[in-house]
């Protein structure tokens, strides 16, 4: 039986109706937590409700709640409902995240808008409401040896360049550097801030990237470590840096790829 690590605590996951966040949604559930599985439209509530349904199979509590996380007031209700109704949130994961790509050229203010809209303004408002919380509760030591943790989901293409989506690799890009920013000025209160960097992960996101032989033969060549990556490798680094075993980890991004971003095309000299 895996030690409950989150026990007691209370974490609320974006984005946790599929893909990497229903994984970390039930991975933060087994280590002991209460999860709050955020789904961002009436259309993914099904979704969220088999989310939760594991996770209460699991032991714990948890609800489902739905929020578009670009919508300052609606994530601002939300913090305040699961505030009212737990007590407290330790642990947020930013993982709300979406794509819509198109060449640089032909690339509309909307598909910019809307991409930068939930993948890096949602994370701002998300982070911003959990880190007033955090201060207003302070350390809680037999909760946590930290006042809070912010989880922000980043991607490889924080660091690697990615055509074809110039506003999704730019969303990622922000979301690393306020990270680090918001690190740094939280570290002397105790809170911690980190970031995710998936790879390539077997999701709805990028299915056609995987799902044939042909496909993932050729994904393969990214990746060193010669496999895909599924939800459950990242929701094991999500229980991680939410726990008292990362206590001394702030401000960096824990890449979980494959080796993808050891740039494997120089690996014959290039």
């Amino acid at each position: 039986m895996k030690e409950k690590k989150l026990q007691g605590q209370v974490a609320i996951v974006t984005g946790a109706s599929s893909g990497i966040g229903s994984g970390v949604a039930r991975a933060l559930a087994a280590a002991g937590a209460t999860v709050v599985i955020n789904y961002p439209a009436e259309a993914t509530k099904i979704g969220a409700q088999t989310i939760l349904e594991e996770v209460i199979s699991a032991g714990n509590g948890g609800i489902i709640y739905q929020c578009d996380v670009s919508k300052e007031q609606e994530v601002q209700k939300m913090f305040s409902d699961v505030i009212a109704q737990f007590g407290t949130v330790d642990i947020l994961v930013n993982n709300a995240g979406l794509q819509r790509d198109a060449p640089f050229q032909d690339m509309t203010l909307e598909q910019w808008n809307f991409v930068l809209g939930v993948n890096l303004t949602g994370q701002f408002l998300c982070a911003r409401e959990a880190i007033r919380e955090f201060l207003r509760r302070g350390i809680v030591p037999e909760r946590s040896l930290s006042a809070g943790k912010i989880i922000c989901m980043s991607s490889v293409h924080e660091v690697i360049p990615w055509a074809g989506h110039v506003n999704y690799a730019t969303s990622k890009g922000g979301i690393m550097m306020m990270m680090k920013s918001i690190a740094q000025e939280f570290a002397p209160w105790k809170i911690r801030v980190n970031s995710i960097g998936p790879g390539a992960i077997k999701t709805p996101i990028n299915h056609q990237a995987w799902d044939t032989p042909a496909a993932e033969k050729k994904l393969l060549e990214l990746i060193p470590y010669g496999r895909v990556g599924v939800v459950e490798d990242i929701g094991a680094a999500a229980v991680w840096l939410a726990s008292d075993d990362s206590e001394y980890v702030t401000g960096t991004t824990l890449f979980v790829d494959g080796g993808m971003t050891l740039y494997p095309g120089f690996s014959t000299n290039g």
